[in-house]
């Protein structure tokens, strides 16, 4: 068996706030900071045998305390909203008006200009965690990612459609538990707190 730790990045800084942010490189802010301090604290008795980590800055803050191998892998970065990146919500819905309401109603099937699709996100994300389970058997590792990689990952271990995958709630800093059994995922935990992850597999 495979244990994964899907866990979302703490709280980025205020800049990100009503902005489109998943290739921009933003930090934590200072309660991100110290909530990844206090995750990392209550993850102590939990043996992670590596950590993937997405490389934007506000994974790689969250994963730096937790002790474990880091290892980056490009392909848990977040969706890339392309031309949209750093514009605020606003002012994409004011100046794009019939995108934004597709997107806002069905946010699997839109692309966005000089960027992904939630297909495209899907389809990394699922070789990731293929890969990751193929070198981890038997071992407790922790993925340190995104919203929008973790809602991915969610769907596919519980065979979701797509347009399910945005019903999963998903806040800053907190862990998904997915369990692998020869290739079969069993879902232990979504949106759980540090408290709720058992120590041994």
């Amino acid at each position: 068996m495979t244990r994964l730790l899907l866990i979302r990045h703490a709280e980025p800084d205020e800049d990100a706030q009503g902005r489109c942010y998943g290739r921009l490189d933003i930090g934590l802010s200072p309660a991100g900071l110290a909530s990844a301090e206090r995750l990392a604290e209550s993850l102590r008795a939990v043996e992670l045998d590596a950590v993937y980590v997405s490389p934007r800055l506000r994974a790689v803050q969250t994963a730096s305390a937790l002790g474990a191998n880091r290892v980056v892998d490009d392909r848990l970065r977040e969706l890339d909203f392309g031309q949209f990146e750093g514009r605020t919500y606003e002012a994409i819905e004011r100046e794009q008006p019939e995108f934004f309401r597709s997107w806002m109603e069905t946010p699997t099937m839109v692309r966005f200009p000089g960027g992904e699709s939630y297909a495209d996100l899907r389809e990394r994300v699922s070789a990731a965690l293929d890969d990751i389970v193929t070198a981890n058997a038997d071992r407790t590792v922790a993925l340190v990612s995104h919203g929008g990689v973790i809602r991915a990952a969610l769907a596919i271990a519980l065979g979701l459609p797509d347009d399910r995958a945005f019903a999963l709630a998903l806040g800053y800093a907190r862990i998904s538990i997915v369990d692998v059994f020869d290739g079969t995922p069993i879902v232990r935990l979504v949106n759980g707190v540090s408290a709720d992850v058992p120590v041994d597999l």
